[in-house]
């Protein structure tokens, strides 16, 4: 058997109360039209509409409104009067279109037939004038006042539901933004770990080696050693396994805050006094640079000796720094390392949870606007940074990087390497500020979309009115400039002449009398014309017909407002 989805129970309660209105204005009218009113017809008929054409309103409100519509063309053939309780039926379900419908071109479709098939029933039923009054006048405010309302309460709900999605995206950001700077902060305290601890702890472990094959020593002490620089190493893998799971994997710009200490001929001389056999030189004047920049040359020749010192302890290691016009230049290399050692990789991670130096070095140095080639270079390891001398103010757009050095350009496989990302920052950065907001460009349609209906609501009813109004107005004039009240009726005397009778007479004569009113049989040689008996437009009242032969008045009668039929 298959599941049958039952709808909320809200809807169906708010389907039924709209509903229960609507039937109770049906069974008013009902009422109200007295004995000559059907039961099937103008009770019975209407509220079936209403109960398929209410829930139908929701998946098609359209269909919904051309439903109800066609029971006011039904209303077009009462012969007392075209008006009934189905137009507050018809002004509820237009309401209801605009509401629920955002577009605005097939409701105005829906609309537009509806006028069209109200006054196709007008001319195929040959009705009345104030019938035709009710379908220019009535029936279009019914469906387009209406629809325009509802129009304009979903613009306003649209509009409060885009301010708290905007409310509840702007949040969700306050969280990002915070949660960006934990993980910003963990990947400054992973770069400081992994570059400053990791270096001397690497300095320690090959002091302590060297001190295991000092001939003063007892075999307790080379033990102690042994177990000193064994107890090292473990400490450098859990400070690797800790800078590991504190970075950032998506790489931010970790360690650019830091303040700095200490000076690159502090690290050398640190190094050289551990026994590391490092030769140095400085080419260039001294220029003044940005501490992020001296950040950043520190963290590069930091972490190159902690590879050497890692990879190659007995290597010779050169480290050169060349101060250019608008740039400097850090090269460092290491021999081959002794016996069966393998050169350290110039990508990717390491066996085991480090394998963050290079990576972080390189993502530091792009950060900076620089530049950073890292591969074996005769039987060792070279790695070079190029840096600025200042840091632009969005360092992520930087210019084009220098070329790379002619030792990387050599013909084995992964010798050239230039930095990720180099060639494609500035592209990204011009695109991330060129892309309109999400959140601008929601406000910004939802705002369009206002306009368009409050331009709508002004200009629907002015198109309207230049189509009806005219013609309503028209018929409301002929209909009022054509009514000879009873007492008047009375006063007339046959055999006057009409100069005489004129003051008791309309300015204008009925111009639209029913076919069943023409029939009636009038004498010979005069001609007859007709007046309304009351002002009511929307209600069919009877009509005075006088005959004059030649300008005098020969016979006057009341002809009623419907065919009468023989009992």
């Amino acid at each position: 058997m298959p599941y049958l989805r039952m709808p909320p129970a809200r809807r169906v309660c708010g389907d039924a109360a709209l509903w229960g209105v609507l039937a109770a204005a049906t069974g008013y009218g009902f009422r109200d039209a007295g004995a000559s009113a059907s039961p099937v017809w103008d009770l019975g008929l209407p509220l079936a509409v209403l109960a398929v054409a209410v829930p139908l309103s929701r998946r098609r409100p359209g269909t919904a409104v051309v439903l109800v519509n066609g029971l006011c063309a039904l209303g077009m053939a009462d012969p007392a009067t075209p008006a009934n309780a189905q137009v507050l039926s018809l002004a509820a379900l237009s309401c209801l279109l605009g509401a629920r419908v955002a577009a605005a071109r097939r409701p105005l479709l829906v609309l537009s037939g509806c006028l069209a098939l109200d006054l196709v029933t007008c001319a195929v039923l040959r009705t009345q004038a104030v019938w035709w009054f009710y379908a220019l006048t009535v029936l279009p405010a019914a469906l387009l006042l209406p629809w325009l309302a509802g129009r304009h309460r979903r613009g306003r709900r649209e509009l409060v539901r885009e301010g708290w999605r905007l409310a509840r995206s702007l949040e969700e950001r306050q969280h990002l933004v915070a949660e960006r700077a934990r993980l910003t902060e963990r990947a400054d305290i992973a770069a400081d770990m992994h570059d400053s601890l990791g270096h001397v702890l690497s300095l320690v472990a090959l002091r302590a080696g060297a001190l295991e094959l000092s001939p003063d020593l007892t075999d307790r002490d080379r033990a102690d050693l042994a177990d000193l620089r064994g107890t090292i190493a473990d400490a450098v893998e859990q400070l690797r396994e800790t800078v590991a799971v504190l970075h950032d994997p998506a790489g931010t710009e970790p360690g650019a805050g830091l303040p700095l200490t200490d000076t690159v001929e502090d690290l050398l001389a640190r190094a050289v006094a551990s026994g590391v056999p490092v030769r140095w030189e400085r080419r260039g004047a001294m220029p003044v640079l940005s501490p992020l920049v001296q950040r950043g040359l520190y963290r590069a020749v930091q972490e190159a000796l902690t590879n050497a010192v890692k990879h190659a302890p007995d290597g010779e290691i050169r480290v050169r720094i060349s101060h250019e016009t608008d740039r400097t230049r850090v090269n460092v290399v290491n021999t081959a390392p002794s016996g069966d050692r393998p050169v350290c990789a110039a990508e990717g991670p390491t066996i085991g949870a480090g394998g963050r130096g290079l990576t972080g070095l390189r993502e530091r140095v792009t950060v900076l606007g620089g530049s950073l080639w890292t591969g074996p270079y005769q039987g060792g390891f070279r790695v070079t940074a190029v840096l600025p001398h200042q840091v632009a103010a969005s360092p992520d757009t930087a210019a084009s990087r220098p070329e790379a050095p002619p030792a990387f350009r050599g013909s084995r496989p992964g010798a050239a390497y230039s930095a990720p990302g180099t060639d494609t920052a500035t592209s990204e950065s011009a695109t991330s500020e060129s892309v309109t907001p999400e959140s601008v460009t929601r406000l910004a349609s939802v705002r369009n979309a206002a306009r368009r209906r409050s331009v709508a609501a002004f200009v629907a009813p002015a198109v309207a009115a230049a189509f009806f109004v005219p013609a309503a107005v028209y018929l409301a004039w002929q209909l009022t400039t054509s009514v000879l009240p009873p007492s008047r009726f009375d006063e007339l005397t046959l055999g006057r002449p009409r100069a005489e009778l004129a003051a008791l007479l309309p300015d204008n004569a009925y111009p639209y009398p029913p076919d069943h009113a023409r029939s009636v049989p009038r004498p010979r040689g005069t001609r007859c014309e007709f007046y309304r008996s009351g002002r009511d437009l929307l209600t069919e009242v009877d009509l005075y017909r006088l005959c004059w032969s030649g300008n005098t008045l020969a016979t006057k009668d009341t002809v009623p407002a419907s065919r009468r039929t023989a009992p």
